[in-house]
């Protein structure tokens, strides 16, 4: 939130939601005694402000470690600012009515009847918090059940250059996992089974594999290694890959931490490939799988990635496959090599919340990226973006659960 009207305006939402979700509690009680009110509104702001108190110490203090402890501290707010964002727009509009009502009635009614000030609906006050309850329950699930709830995606993408020996191929894309925002290794271990069950011919990593530091995978390594493929698992940098995050004691900590991560891949067993290019053959033919560091063209984020080396070096291979992580490239860079047939990214994660049905797809994301989710094709170049495995941040899903996306390569 650089710009300053920005955070105001984010601030004046916060306060309106604040005081028209009393409001509604409020209004509920008002016919209850007047200890039972008092105790309600003081329920309420202690609730309210004891909420927002945990969040900014747990995003403050340098004394907790338990990193996912902090994820759900600083999550809660977020659980009851959404209940109390949809109260608060019946209940804004209800006041606009009113005060519509009143100006016209202190321009029509003789002085001293005018001033009689309407009561807040109640059943209004009623269905707001009704409303309101759903996307708390909502975001209350996505962090219980939503946030490990794997989903195969399956895609079948018809490419007229497919090489004949590659038709039928079938690809695995996994995607921002995150592995530090795990408590357990169950959920890992979980998602590697069911990555194995598609009996795949390549599994592709499109970047973000930790938070922030190298060691944050580590007591997940032993089930990652467990991935199986027919050929070497291939994989990208993201954007959290390189520590950017947090605060180094120096630089040279910072770079030592970016190459235990890439130690770590190569431990795993998976191939990390960094502006750079691999052949894969059958028979006679042949496909390239083309990797760049992380390239954006959001200012926020890291443009490490050199597309033109990674390019040159995948020859003249007639079916080429890009991993890149942040799907901004894509109408950056990469469609200026029309040869580059698929380009595999991740990053966005859906913003882990919105509406994904077969006839309705919406996130707040899609405020930030143009391709945010899901598959995106200009002239023969296909795009994909993997909403991603893990999470971050709110520590679950809601509507764009983890994804483990299933191509099958076809000749058209």
């Amino acid at each position: 939130m650089r710009n300053p009207l920005v955070l105001w305006f984010f601030l004046a939402v916060l306060v309106l939601a604040e005081w028209y979700g009393y409001q509604a509690a409020r209004t509920l009680a008002q016919h209850q005694s007047l200890a039972a009110r008092r105790g309600i509104s003081i329920a309420y702001w202690v609730v309210s402000l004891g909420v927002w108190a945990l969040a900014f110490w747990a995003g403050t203090t340098r004394q907790m470690g338990n990193t996912v402890l902090k994820s759900y501290l600083m999550s809660l707010p977020l659980l009851l600012l959404a209940g109390k964002f949809i109260i608060l727009i019946p209940l804004l509009l209800e006041d606009v009515t009113r005060l519509v009502r009143w100006a016209m009635g202190a321009a029509t009614q003789p002085a001293g009847l005018a001033g009689n000030a309407m009561p807040r609906s109640e059943f209004l006050a009623k269905l707001a918090l009704g409303i309101g309850a759903i996307p708390f329950v909502a975001l209350l699930w996505g962090m219980v059940r939503g946030a490990t709830n794997y989903q195969v995606r399956r895609v079948t993408l018809r490419f007229p250059n497919l090489p004949p020996a590659f038709d039928g191929f079938k690809v695995v894309q996994i995607s921002d996992l995150h592995t530090g925002s795990f408590s357990s290794t169950e959920p890992l271990e979980r998602a590697v089974a069911l990555i194995n069950k598609q009996a795949a011919d390549l599994v592709l990593m499109t970047g973000d594999l930790v938070n922030n530091r190298a060691t944050e995978v580590e007591p997940h390594m032993p089930a990652l290694a467990g991935i199986k493929s027919e050929l070497p698992i291939f994989s990208s940098l993201g954007n959290h890959d390189y520590g950017d995050y947090v605060q180094w004691e120096s630089p040279a900590e910072k770079q030592a931490n970016l190459e235990r991560l890439m130690q770590n891949h190569a431990k795993m067993g998976w191939t990390l490939i960094n502006d750079t290019s691999h052949t894969i053959r059958r028979g006679e033919d042949k496909i390239a799988v083309l990797g760049v560091q992380n390239w954006s063209s959001h200012a926020n984020f890291p443009k490490h990635g050199n597309l033109p080396q990674a390019h040159a070096a995948s020859g003249d291979a007639p079916f080429k496959i890009l991993l890149s992580h942040d799907p901004s490239h894509w109408e950056a860079q990469v469609l200026n090599y029309p040869d580059i047939d698929l380009t595999l990214s991740g990053h966005t994660h859906g913003m882990q919340f919105g509406v994904n049905l077969s006839f309705l797809k919406w996130s707040p994301v899609q405020y930030v990226y143009k391709q945010w989710a899901g598959l995106y094709e200009q002239g023969r170049q296909k795009l994909y973006v993997n909403t991603g495995l893990g999470y971050l941040g709110y520590p679950g899903r809601v509507g764009f659960l983890p994804e483990i996306t299933v191509f099958e390569l076809r000749r058209a």
